[in-house]
């Protein structure tokens, strides 16, 4: 009963808070009574059980599911720029990670916004070479290659750390400065 109640909630809060922009982390409440007050009712090991795995598992399983939804509200308007700049998603990942990995020595793999043509374009900065300097792009997302961001994790295996960091991008931050280079 106390698993139904809790899906059920978190079913409603979601697209409200979605709706909301709410970006904040939800947490597990503290009941405001002792795991045993209800035996012999209720045993004691039973309520820890739902309130510490159960409901836990659903604060954060709402958590997830708001970021995931945030996320693909963001990449909505860039996503479209993706697709039209590189033929898909995968083929935009696949090539900015490709531009990343040929970096020579060290320096960054950068997603950029070509003002004049309204284009994303995809290319690599050797060492501190700044994007806008050299290439007049204005910096979206950089991959940073310099072996100080991999190398204690990932050695000199670079296409891993490339692989892993796909998996932390802010896709928000990317979104929100792809439509403030487009005024």
């Amino acid at each position: 009963m106390l698993c139904r109640a809790a899906c059920s909630a978190s079913r409603e809060l979601v697209p409200a808070l979605g709706a909301l922009g709410c970006r904040r982390k939800h947490t597990l409440p503290d009941l405001p009574y002792d795991y045993g007050a209800l035996e012999p009712h209720v045993s004691g090991q039973i309520m820890q059980l739902h309130h510490s795995k159960h409901h836990a598992a659903y604060v954060n399983n709402l958590n997830a599911t708001e970021e995931k939804y945030q996320e693909a509200l963001a990449k909505g308007e860039l996503l479209e720029a993706i697709k039209r700049d590189f033929g898909s998603f995968a083929a935009f990942k696949e090539k900015l990670t490709a531009v990343s990995a040929g970096v020579q020595g060290s320096g960054w793999g950068w997603l950029g916004f070509q003002k004049e043509q309204g284009r994303l374009q995809i290319v690599a900065c050797a060492n501190q070479d700044p994007l806008q300097g050299t290439t007049g792009l204005i910096p979206l997302l950089g991959i940073d290659v310099w072996e100080h961001a991999y190398y204690l994790q990932y050695k000199n295996v670079r296409p891993d750390y490339l692989k892993a960091i796909w998996n932390i991008i802010n896709w928000e931050n990317v979104a929100e400065r792809y439509k403030a280079c487009k005024k």
